[in-house]
């Protein structure tokens, strides 16, 4: 693993020129961030090695390097996902290869589905914390002190100050988010009613299907995280509906513009 690490960080480095300290996973919700990336370098997935191919649609499948405003950010537009059918090793192997190439803090946008009754569609939820209910551990098996410790400690997996800025930006520009517990589960089936009512009675507010395996090893990595969910539709009793990925993919789009804006403030400020 530390190998291919390596090879694929090598590789990377003699594609650009800069030093991005800042990662951005830009899920639901961001893709538009990509367009205020300048001076980009577009490197696709399927050139870099060991990397694997995002098969999802919505997710383009490319590294972005470049600056957002005066920052040198390195993106990923497409993540891997568990349904795939990947193991836990290849969704996160970005991850480390971000940690290779000097990056100190990541950004990571989801959409997920609101089980707080409080929440409406469309919302922006900060994440405040998580719940694990993946089958496989990205930490489980060999571990590489390289790499970070056996047992990292994951009681603030994201930064408080972070949350702080990012909640004073939005509220300078007058946007409305809320707060919230992350459930990340497999998928790639939307929950039945029994399984949204289980994930609130465990204390979570939204539930999706990213997002969690990327950040627990972005902390064993020693990275600093910020998480923003869109909530795309409502697993509360009674306003339960019908929903499929393309309206998912419609409501991240309609908001996109707010996150866009929380998300380039904040990264200008870390």
């Amino acid at each position: 693993m530390l190998l291919k690490i390596q090879e694929t960080a090598d590789f990377l480095r003699s594609k650009i020129s800069s030093s991005p300290k800042t990662g951005i996973i830009l899920g639901t919700g961001l893709g538009n961030l990509v367009t205020q990336i300048t001076d980009k370098t577009e490197i696709p997935y399927e050139i870099i090695p060991n990397f694997p191919v995002s098969t999802v649609e919505g997710h383009s499948g490319k590294l972005i390097v470049g600056k957002l405003g005066d920052v040198d950010v390195l993106a990923m537009q497409g993540r891997f996902h568990y349904y795939e059918g990947y193991d836990m090793k290849a969704v996160t192997f970005p991850v480390r290869v971000m940690k290779a190439l000097g990056i100190e803090t990541l950004l990571v946008s989801n959409a997920s589905g609101g089980v707080n009754p409080d929440f409406e569609i469309g919302d922006l939820m900060i994440i405040t914390d998580h719940i694990n209910l993946f089958p496989e551990h990205p930490l489980r098996g060999k571990n590489f002190p390289e790499l970070g410790t056996r047992f990292p400690d994951m009681s603030e997996a994201y930064s408080k100050d972070l949350i702080a800025k990012a909640k004073q930006i939005a509220a300078e520009h007058k946007i409305k988010v809320v707060e919230g517990v992350y459930v990340g589960t497999t998928g790639p089936t939307f929950e039945t009613p029994a399984e949204y009512r289980y994930f609130r009675t465990i204390g979570g507010d939204a539930v999706g299907m990213s997002t969690v395996p990327e950040v627990i090893v972005a902390n064993h990595a020693g990275l600093k995280c910020f998480g923003i969910s869109i909530v795309t539709d409502l697993g509360v009793p009674g306003k339960i509906v019908e929903v499929s990925h393309e309206e998912v993919q419609e409501i991240g789009n309609s908001v996109q513009p707010l996150m866009t804006l929380i998300m380039k403030e904040l990264i200008r400020k870390v």
